[in-house]
């Protein structure tokens, strides 16, 4: 899919591919993408070559992603929130031959870093592993600028390394995920089949895995606006076709009141039933969630109603795509192969299956996830999976929950349900609500309910389940 919509960028084409302050067309793009293809090639970089991206989101990160996979590069992604002591790991395993990085992002390893580190944001200095360049207007200290090159050498035709996404690991033990070409494609093709995007009406959103089948099938993508009130005029001004968001960004739009049309696709953390329907109450035709990892983008996905049916306990994640295939190893943990899986961990010899680190059941190729194996609980000699019971605590009026255990004083573990209310919601109302899940919970009813903001972490703003943890235990200790 990206060789697809390689071929089909071509300078002097005015059909809009950007949506934003400036529309940037597809003609734009390719001839950005062409002289950083020609600016890279005359820096010597070859096919095989690591290329490492700190750019921020927008057409030049994008240009610089299809030129690389043009030239059959292989890219790092340097996230700023990592910090610097984590990144410089990282790009130690990587060993990229260029570093390119925009002016915003250098001025966080730099001038802005006490500014930087209030908003969470650090960066190494990226000299010390790597040449680097700057991309887009330089400022004081920047790099130099990637200087203008030849004409973009042929496409690369071939399979190979197409891109490492780090994800969990430690500054002396990274973790990173390693996607081939043909994987990439297999990924984004899925993508393409679920969301059917159509050529010329926007689609809404800012990930990659969004943004290419969509720019390949012709329709132009806007990123979606930080702030409910921006994202709410957005979609009263675009009437998008379809828009992903995460949970923690569905529920912030949905608590300002923001609207909703035509699809909804949200993954990368829990996506509960009750989020779908509010997401489809405020006017979208269809409600999906959707099961991804880093490691397999996407690997299943349910609709707004299916979900809603779901009676039994856990969390239905839906029907596995084409081409995912997956069983259970011995401790029930979710385990999955296919075409768009990734080859390997950077380092690590490839391998055929990935484990998910989530307790699983499959019913034919349903899938059911009763919790992370690490998050289990232990009380009175009986293992308690939190995802198991946790889709149950979301009734009208909750818009998080989760379930954790704390410390009790013979060693074994009380559970706690932390619950957020949605703004507005009558407490009241939501305990009454709570009564019969918590009944038919049995064995796993909690030991006490806490109403309180859940913490959240990470980019994708998944629950933090030890920060949780240990609100719970100093709630439970007053």
């Amino acid at each position: 899919m990206l060789d697809e919509l390689n071929a089909g960028l071509r300078p002097g084409d005015d059909t809009p591919a950007l949506l934003g302050r400036r529309t940037v067309s597809r003609g734009d793009l390719a001839e950005l993408r062409d002289r950083y293809a020609g600016a890279l090639h005359a820096r010597g970089l070859r096919p095989g070559d690591t290329l490492g991206v700190a750019v921020r989101p927008g057409a030049r990160s994008l240009a610089v992603l299809l030129a690389a996979y043009r030239m059959g590069l292989r890219i790092a992604v340097l996230d700023p929130s990592a910090g610097p002591d984590v990144l410089l790991a990282r790009l130690r395993l990587a060993s990229p031959a260029l570093v390119v990085a925009d002016a915003a992002a250098q001025a966080v390893a730099g001038w802005a870093a006490p500014l930087a580190r209030r908003a969470g944001l650090a960066l190494p200095d990226l000299s010390r592993i790597a040449p680097a360049v700057t991309v887009g207007r330089r400022l004081p200290g920047s790099a130099p600028a990637l200087r203008p090159g030849g004409p973009p050498p042929p496409a690369f035709d071939g399979d190979g390394d197409a891109v490492v996404i780090f994800t969990s690991g430690t500054t002396s033990s990274p973790r990173a995920v390693v996607h081939t070409r043909a994987g990439l494609g297999a990924g984004m093709r899925s993508v393409a089949e679920l969301v059917r995007p159509r050529a010329g009406v926007p689609v809404l959103g800012g990930m990659f895995f969004v943004l290419v089948p969509a720019l390949a099938s012709g329709a132009p993508v806007a990123a979606p606006a930080r702030r409910p009130r921006s994202l709410a005029r957005q979609v009263v001004s675009l009437r998008p076709q379809a828009t992903y968001l995460t949970p923690p960004q569905l529920r912030a739009a949905l608590d300002a009141g923001v609207p909703c049309h035509g699809r909804v696709y949200s993954g990368s953390a829990p996506v509960s039933a009750t989020l779908l329907d509010r997401v489809r109450a405020a006017g979208a035709d269809e409600a999906w969630c959707v099961y991804a990892l880093t490691e397999v983008f996407p690997a299943a996905a349910v609709e707004a109603t299916v979900k809603a049916a779901h009676r039994s306990e856990g969390d239905l994640v839906g029907d596995l795509l084409p081409g995912v295939r997956a069983d259970l190893s011995g401790t029930a943990e979710l385990r999955l192969a296919g075409a768009g899986v990734c080859d390997r961990y950077l380092g690590s010899p490839p391998h055929e299956w990935v484990s998910t680190g989530d307790v699983a059941r499959l019913d034919g190729r349903r899938v059911v996830l009763a919790g992370r194996a690490k998050d289990m609980i232990l009380r009175r000699a009986e293992n308690i999976y939190p995802g198991l019971y946790e889709p149950a605590l979301h009734v009208p009026g909750v818009s998080l929950a989760v379930l954790v255990g704390v410390p009790a004083r013979d060693g074994d573990e009380n559970l706690v349900a932390i619950v957020e209310t949605s703004p507005g919601a009558d407490r009241a109302a939501v305990r009454a609500a709570l009564r019969d899940p918590l009944r038919r919970m049995g064995a796993a009813r909690p030991d006490r309910v806490l109403f309180a903001p859940v913490p959240l972490a990470g980019r994708s703003r998944k629950p933090d389940r030890a920060a949780a943890a240990a609100l719970a235990n100093s709630a439970v200790r007053r």
